[in-house]
């Protein structure tokens, strides 16, 4: 099925799920998505209170093994592209009046970080929105963005900002989604060693990314898309995910009978087996989403120490497609670490595994958490997963999203 075909499913102009949302600037529609009762007014309500709770971490019991993540400065090789950063992140600063610069930068370990989130309305109103910036400014968020990841990593995740644009524009609400309704947010000053990031968040992409000694983390990492491709104008062609999608489905047929009847932990998307809450209004299958940092997520699924050599392989393809973002020498040092956890990876699937089929995939270790699910639609007129809407989410767990487990070390080391 072309994801082109999501034409099928938009809603008319005039009903009351577009219609009532014309003409709203982002500020009115975060007052009308958070009323009480209300589907998006639930998801606040849900989320609003998590971010709060003092940083931990994802475990899978509750038990934090911080010794998964022991600092040391980048090896020769796999450094990060810092100085280049430094200058961009500089250059953005100096594009910004003083009440921008006051908005825009927070502490290094701020609990800001927590703030950012997916959908299209605004929660938090965390750094500066882009969309109210001058030209210059954009263009330097944009530039930074570029400076910190790998090519196809900027590729990827300004394709999810054109993407989000296209639906704007497909469905009349260019007020609220555009490619600039994003927020950045930096942490800490830029700083060739001394610890230091930005976070880029808004609809279907949020990227939170740190710097220490030439190490990055770059995670939570959120990237989806409503619809799955651009059909129509300049950035015709565009698509999202299918190298990610047609990774878990050759994964599956790798698996032995036993294996992947071992991996299926539910058969449906929405299965009579679940117990109640397994599928989250806002997140459906996801588990590491918004507002997740401290959440128990536990194994399941096969572990790839009993998979063959193929099958491990296509796990270690996985996890590098969901780390492609990150630039040549990070990522080298990122996929070093999940290979020398492979043993301790456990994969998980919902749904079929059949060509057309939709469906829900986990890899799961102690240093990683990749996530791919099929959503329903909330710009187009379904309630069953279907291909048109795809979310993914990448996660360091047992305590360094944010890098925080590095900051931390850092920071006692000094004291």
């Amino acid at each position: 099925m072309s994801a082109a075909e999501f034409r099928r499913y938009l809603y008319p102009p005039d009903h009351p799920r577009i219609a009532e949302l014309k003409g709203m600037d982002p500020y009115t529609y975060r007052e009308f998505a958070q009323r009480p009762g209300t589907f998006t007014g639930g998801l606040v309500e849900g989320w609003r209170p998590l971010y709060l709770d003092e940083f931990r971490g994802i475990t899978e019991d509750g038990t934090l093994r911080a010794e998964v993540h022991p600092f040391a400065p980048a090896r020769a090789g796999e450094e990060a592209p810092v100085a280049a950063m430094v200058a961009a992140a500089r250059e953005l600063l100096g594009a910004l009046d003083d009440e921008g610069r006051r908005r825009i930068r927070h502490a290094v370990d701020a609990p800001e970080w927590q703030t950012w989130a997916n959908p299209e309305f605004m929660q938090f109103d965390t750094g500066l929105r882009l969309e109210f910036q001058s030209a210059e400014v954009r263009s330097k968020a944009l530039a930074l963005m570029a400076s910190s990841l790998s090519p196809e990593g900027y590729e990827l995740a300004h394709g999810m900002m054109l993407i989000n644009g296209f639906l704007g524009e497909v469905v009349g609400l260019e007020t609220l989604l555009n490619e600039f309704s994003y927020h950045i947010a930096l942490y800490g000053d830029p700083d060739p060693r001394a610890p230091w990031g930005w976070q880029l968040f808004g609809h279907h992409c949020a990227l939170s990314c740190l710097v220490v000694e030439g190490r990055m983390v770059l995670s939570p990492l959120f990237l989806g898309a409503e619809p799955g491709e651009i059909d129509a104008g300049p950035h015709a062609g565009l698509s999202a995910f299918t190298e990610r999608i047609s990774l878990g489905t050759e994964l599956m047929a790798a698996l032995t009978p036993g294996q992947r009847q071992a991996a299926t932990v539910y058969r449906r998307m929405v299965d009579p087996a679940m117990p109640p809450g397994r599928v989250h209004p806002g997140d459906e299958r996801h588990l590491a989403g918004a507002f997740q940092d401290n959440r128990r997520i536990p194994f399941e699924g096969v572990r790839a120490d009993g998979l063959s050599d193929g099958a491990r392989e296509l796990v270690m393809r996985i996890a590098r497609e969901f780390v492609l973002p990150l630039p040549e020498g990070p990522r080298a040092a990122r996929l070093r670490e999940i290979r020398e956890r492979l043993d301790e990876t456990w994969f998980c699937w919902i749904g079929g595994h059949q060509p057309g089929d939709v469906f829900y995939y986990r890899v799961q270790s102690p240093v990683l958490i990749a996530e791919l699910d099929h959503h329903c639609g909330v710009f187009l007129d379904y309630d069953t997963p279907r291909p048109f809407h795809v979310h993914t989410v990448l996660r360091t767990p047992h305590g360094n999203d944010y890098g925080r487990a590095y900051v931390r070390q850092w920071q006692r080391a000094r004291r």
